[in-house]
């Protein structure tokens, strides 16, 4: 079980995995940190000074912080965007290399069609 364990985890996919949730969590606190430190400030100027991260609403004795909400949803645009932008350039750069013109055929293979050609018209 413990051999099979390393093999699990010394395969490729395992370790893309771990590297991309662990990229995947700096990014997001790279993220957290633009938004509201960045954008929701001026987002706020330019809706006549509102502080986002202190708007909520009291139901009662419940407190509901519909503020977080609105700068967890501009995070998730904000994410969602950037990562438009990854997969856009990598599948241009993947079809750059499908669209590639084949190689030039060798000596060899040119001599092999012909040699396919005479035998398929029988002569």
């Amino acid at each position: 079980m413990l051999n099979e364990f390393k093999e699990f985890i010394s395969k490729g996919n395992a370790l893309d995995l771990a590297i991309g949730v662990i990229i995947g969590g700096a990014f997001g606190a790279i993220v957290n940190s633009t938004v509201s430190d960045l954008f929701m400030p001026l987002i706020g100027i330019i809706l006549g000074g509102i502080d986002f991260s202190g708007l909520s609403v009291t139901i009662g004795s419940a407190v509901l912080p519909y503020g977080k909400l609105i700068q967890a949803i501009i995070n998730f645009l904000i994410i969602g965007f950037v990562l438009f932008l990854i997969v856009k350039g990598i599948n241009k750069f993947r079809t750059k290399e499908e669209e590639a013109p084949p190689p030039e055929p060798t000596n060899e293979e040119k001599l092999l069609t012909e040699i396919r050609d005479v035998l398929k018209s029988g002569k």
